[in-house]
């Protein structure tokens, strides 16, 4: 699926078009540093509607993206709404930007 993936100070945002995908049909996963999304779509059909002519396959959809170590996998947000995915991947505590104070001598 095509994804657009924002930075700031506390870490990523990936959203991906997965259009006619359901929660159910959707898998997000982190495998060492390896994140994967899989879903299948599938019309909105109801149980009497039967198919008498049919162009649109029902697509699959695969991506996979290397972590970078400075991300902490564990705290991953996911949501899904109207086939839009919204992982926010944070950066791990010592990767964040951090102040660092100056004392007078």
């Amino acid at each position: 699926p095509p994804v657009d993936i924002f930075e700031d100070d506390t870490g990523i945002t990936l959203i991906a078009d997965l259009p006619g995908v359901t929660k159910d049909q959707l898998g997000v996963r982190v495998t060492g540093d390896s994140l994967v999304i899989e879903g299948t779509a599938s019309a909105p059909v109801t149980a009497n509607m039967e198919l008498v002519y049919g162009e649109v396959q029902n697509p699959q959809y695969r991506r996979s993206f290397t972590l970078s170590r400075e991300l902490d996998p564990d705290k991953i947000e996911a949501s899904l709404s109207k086939g839009v995915l919204r992982l926010r991947i944070p950066k791990a505590e010592e990767a964040r930007p951090r102040q660092i104070k100056v004392s007078v001598v």
